[in-house]
């Protein structure tokens, strides 16, 4: 969808912005542009759409050189979303929103409807937002706002530059979750600039990681984090790239051990004889369906004697999470309920429990497949869990 072919942009004052950029971004692909100030990343996005143009080299978009097309219709099928949202202060929300329909022809009733669907889709009521100014909005619903209003004509690409950059720490983890759960559904073409590697990871598909107007590695997050290309990239994505690694890394189902399970109308007598003879402190209890209900330890099982169901001595299981959650998530979760494992879930359904051990094993097995190029269920060592 977007490629660029020996690219660069030099200055009248010999300063290189950019030296002999190629690299292609796919169609429905979230590339970030990550690097320190001054490194290239958003002289490289803002050559998309031609507010800078380049001193030599091509750039395509969808087969088309861009040299080619006039500017101003160029940007008008290119939604572009920046930091400070830009937003038009005397225009209230719904008509910002439907700017670019607007000028690219749209009749003002279709573009006003656009504009409330994608006002909708981002979690802004049209009705309750819609006749509102940007002075009225927080910076986070300004910023979706300008998510909103970049996606308004349907463009195929999108041009984010540090986008989430103005909020808070809290906010940007939510407006990130919420556009790509956004992204999932409409699939646009996106180059998005940030100077934060742990945002980077989180979102791109695919991360070019700039030196100073070169890109020096240009590859998967697990990649990037597992084996940096240069010393340069080991030492720009950090020392604890490991832990970044986590948050990148899936929850699979052949991560998972699979404990003792007993159901809650099981007698407490025939649970505590299981345990005892596979020599377990604890099991997984589950309800008729198959659900998650708790769990229960040898222990609580032997005093509750003869009598009753496996229901009375059970606790309640806080220390969950779905299957194809981060190993991130995972770990947290047993950090915050000091627990040694956590119980993994499809839905409602319990797939199995995810130990220290095998949450090592995981994290192991997928810098293993990106470095020899399989996949996870192709590398095989030796493990700690299975000492």
């Amino acid at each position: 969808m977007i490629r660029f072919e020996q690219v660069s942009k030099v200055y009248p004052d010999g300063t290189r912005a950019v030296d002999g950029l190629s690299f292609e971004v796919a169609e429905g692909e979230l590339v970030t542009l990550v690097g320190p100030s001054g490194c290239g990343k958003t002289t490289t996005m803002m050559m998309v759409n031609r507010l800078i143009e380049p001193s030599s080299g091509r750039i395509l978009v969808n087969g088309e050189d861009i040299s080619g097309v006039d500017p101003v219709k160029l940007r008008r099928r290119i939604g572009y979303v920046i930091q400070q949202v830009g937003l038009f202060p005397h225009r209230t929300i719904l008509d910002n929103t439907a700017t670019v329909p607007s000028l690219v022809g749209w009749k003002r009733a279709r573009a006003r409807e656009r504009a409330a669907e994608l006002l909708d889709l981002v979690g802004l009521d049209p009705k309750t937002y819609g006749s509102r100014y940007p002075a009225q909005l927080s910076g986070g619903q300004r910023q979706r706002v300008g998510v909103a209003r970049a996606l308004a004509a349907d463009p195929p690409v999108l041009l984010m530059d540090e986008p989430f950059g103005a909020v808070d720490p809290v906010v940007r983890e939510r407006l990130q979750d919420e556009f790509l759960s956004l992204q999932a559904r409409v699939r646009k073409t996106v180059l998005m600039v940030t100077h934060d590697i742990e945002e980077a990871v989180r979102m791109g598909d695919r991360i070019a990681v700039y030196g100073t107007g070169r890109i020096e590695q240009f590859d998967s997050p697990g990649a990037v984090l597992g084996s940096p290309a240069t010393s340069y990239v080991a030492q720009f994505v950090g020392a604890d790239r490991g832990l970044k690694r986590l948050s990148v890394t899936t929850i699979e189902p052949d991560d998972l051990e699979q404990p003792p399970v007993a159901r809650l109308d099981e007698p407490v007598r025939s649970a505590a004889a299981r345990l005892s003879s596979a020599g377990a402190r604890w099991a997984v209890v589950l309800n008729g369906e198959g659900d998650l209900h708790g769990w229960v330890s040898a222990d609580a099982l032997r005093i509750a004697g003869e009598h009753g169901t496996v229901g009375e001595p059970a606790r309640r299981m806080d220390a969950w999470v779905p299957v194809g959650a981060p190993l991130k998530q995972a770990f947290s979760e047993m950090l915050q309920h000091d627990a040694g494992w956590v119980a993994v879930l499809d839905g409602s359904r319990f797939l199995g429990v995810l130990t220290p051990a095998k949450l090592h094993e995981a994290l192991r097995r997928s810098v293993d497949a990106d470095a020899q190029g399989v996949g996870r269920d192709e590398v095989w060592f030796d493990s700690v869990a299975d000492a």
